[in-house]
């Protein structure tokens, strides 16, 4: 009797539901939409239930569907870490990475840090996705996602991989016939550009002084006449010269240091917004995952 579930449909499947289509599914494969819409339509007869909701343009996955792709992930990656025990510590690391990063960020360090990583690791092959907003933690769509900021989950691992600030700056020009702002208060006279990313408090930002005992926290409500969900947008927009802006210093330090920029309010503070790799529970002994995110952290050691 021919099992309901094959070997092959496990890995079929884990691409096919993070694809969103069956024309993306076999761009990805290297089959036609034909052959994919097959092999999908065996595995439901299989099984004996519809695993996909197909619409002319889209598709998604069923309850059933989602409990089939969870579980098949965990398998592949059993067995990747099965391969590493029986193959040994020397083992190279293989097998499908999917990586997520912000848009800014993942163009300007992780995809380069990715054409590094590919070189040392041939037998890997990675998927990079970027995004405005990290995709939520329950999709189990990525098997690393680089984000800002440690994620308040349980669920999953995240291990840091570089340190960051979030720094006030502006670019000389736009104080030219305006007063450097000296206290937090003196930015509700500045226009200040804003940046809509995330579950960040947009127009809030939190400047904090001291340490310990005397630490204090001001929340500052600021306004501007320019605002964007591209952080890089906004960068350029400082530098010709229109106002005030809150950046990561991953993303301004070059800056900085020529004097386009110069820092603003530099006794204060931002909370933390540390680099952090996030994957899920049960891949975080799988070789290529942990291969990745110890390049990762010197690839950008290298880049700060």
């Amino acid at each position: 009797m021919t099992s309901p579930i094959q070997a092959e449909d496990l890995s079929f499947f884990s691409i096919l539901a993070g694809s969103g289509s069956l024309t993306a599914a076999a761009r990805e494969l290297g089959l036609s939409t034909a052959a994919v819409s097959k092999h999908l339509a065996q595995m439901e007869a299989r099984a004996g239930v519809a695993l996909v909701s197909r619409t002319t343009r889209r598709m998604s996955l069923t309850p059933e569907g989602e409990i089939y792709v969870a579980r098949a992930r965990r398998i592949l990656s059993d067995l990747d870490e099965l391969a590493q025990l029986l193959g040994g510590a020397c083992a190279a690391p293989s097998g499908l990475l999917r990586v997520n990063a912000t848009l800014g960020f993942g163009r300007s360090h992780i995809a380069p840090a990715i054409s590094r990583f590919v070189k040392k690791f041939p037998e890997v092959d990675v998927q990079l996705q970027l995004s405005v907003d990290p995709p939520p933690l329950s999709e189990n769509s990525f098997d690393v996602c680089v984000r800002f900021g440690e994620p308040p989950d349980a669920r999953v691992i995240a291990r840091q991989v570089a340190p960051n600030r979030r720094l006030l700056c502006a670019a000389p020009a736009y104080f030219a016939d305006r007063p450097f702002p000296l206290t937090p208060d003196d930015l509700a006279q500045h226009n200040c550009i804003g940046i809509r990313q995330g579950d960040d408090g947009y127009g809030i930002w939190r400047l904090i002084s001291g340490h310990g005992a005397a630490e204090k926290t001001e929340s500052v409500r600021v306004r501007g006449n320019l605002t964007t969900n591209d952080g890089e947008i906004a960068v350029k927009w400082a530098l010709d010269g229109h106002g005030i802006l809150l950046r990561a210093e991953w993303d301004i330090t070059e800056y900085l240091r020529d004097g386009r920029l110069v820092h603003v309010l530099p006794e204060y503070r931002t909370p933390g917004a540390d680099i952090y790799a996030v994957i899920p529970q049960h891949l975080q002994t799988t070789a290529r995952v942990k291969a990745f995110i110890d390049f990762l952290v010197l690839a950008l050691h290298d880049d700060a």
